[in-house]
């Protein structure tokens, strides 16, 4: 099967996943909506309890899960390229530790949800700031040097949020533990995540064939004509950009960024123009799924959509683990 044809075919596969999940996730909850009070609705005729619980709750919630997970595995897959590591993951640089400090900053100032997101998005970038100063010391910086500040940074941010919860009033409590869980029910607007989305994408693409020779070593990348230590911090700041997004709109939720690029990779290869726009719909149809799960499991009690993806994430990350460990020993 030639190459270009077999792309379209998974590309065409995963977004059927992830119509899929969304039209999942409109019908299914507390109150149970028929499909075709779904397409109804979508087409813009929906009228009653049903077409307004579609329109104004799911909807936008499916939207922002699908943004933001395929936000985290974006960035996961290009982090990944950048620190030659497939462990990398969108969290290890400290990025959602800063988002996690300014949120639950503003959750103690008594913000409404538009402060918190303010705080947790300067808290992000703040952190993304930081890791990269520190890790660029007189010789440049490297991939152990970035991923080793960013591990220190997010220690520290990790510390500080501690510090939060424990002098946090109880009342509190419960939204700050929501937020570092992960939590798509805060009813926010999906566009700002849906665009960034679209604009990670429309970047890391035209570059993809460089992000292939640099995922084969910086010397071979550079021997080739690419410009390593700009591509490395446009990277950089990229996939930290989208992650700060992601964090923002939905919490700490872990495990999308650093799983969903290895199951995509088992399937397509290691070729980023492939790669990266499968990596953002696979991760977006698994949020989404997941989020579905998290507020139908318990309904019409909701869990934080963080436990979830951890629990989905933890036994295919071993079992990825194992086959790896396997492979290497045969």
């Amino acid at each position: 099967m030639p190459t270009r044809r077999r792309a379209l075919l998974i590309l065409a596969a995963l977004t059927g996943l992830a119509l899929a999940s969304i039209v999942l996730a409109l019908c299914v909850g507390s109150i149970r909506v028929p499909l075709a009070d779904v397409l109804a609705t979508l087409a813009g005729d929906g009228s009653g309890i049903p077409g307004e619980v579609v329109r104004s709750l799911r909807l936008p919630r499916a939207l922002a899960g699908f943004a933001c997970g395929g936000l985290l595995a974006l960035a996961g897959a290009l982090l990944q390229v950048l620190l030659r590591n497939p462990l990398a993951d969108p969290y290890v640089l400290g990025i959602s530790g800063g988002a996690g400090v300014g949120a639950l900053l503003a959750i103690l100032l008594g913000l409404a949800s538009t402060g918190i997101n303010a705080l947790a998005f300067l808290g992000a970038l703040a952190a993304m700031l930081l890791v990269f100063g520190l890790a660029h010391g007189d010789g440049g910086w490297t991939q152990t040097r970035l991923l080793l500040t960013g591990v220190i940074v997010a220690a520290g941010c990790g510390a500080t949020v501690a510090l939060m919860l424990s002098i946090a009033p109880e009342h509190k409590l419960r939204g700050m533990l929501f937020w570092l869980m992960g939590d798509l029910s805060q009813g926010a607007s999906p566009t700002l995540p849906l665009a960034m989305l679209a604009a990670t994408l429309l970047v890391a693409l035209p570059f993809a064939r460089e992000l292939n020779l640099l995922a084969r070593g910086a010397d071979t990348a550079q021997t080739l004509g690419v410009a390593v230590p700009r591509l490395r911090r446009g990277v950089y700041v990229v996939a930290s950009l989208a992650t700060a997004a992601a964090v923002t709109h939905a919490g700490s939720i872990g495990f999308i960024g650093l799983i969903v690029p290895h199951l995509v990779r088992l399937a397509t290869g290691n070729d980023q123009r492939l790669l990266l726009p499968a990596s953002a719909l696979a991760g977006g149809a698994l949020l989404v799924i997941a989020d579905t799960l998290a507020r139908t499991v318990l309904a019409p009690q909701q869990l934080p959509v963080g436990v979830l993806t951890a629990l989905i994430g933890v036994p295919v990350f071993l079992f990825l683990l194992g086959r790896d460990g396997r492979g290497r020993n045969a």
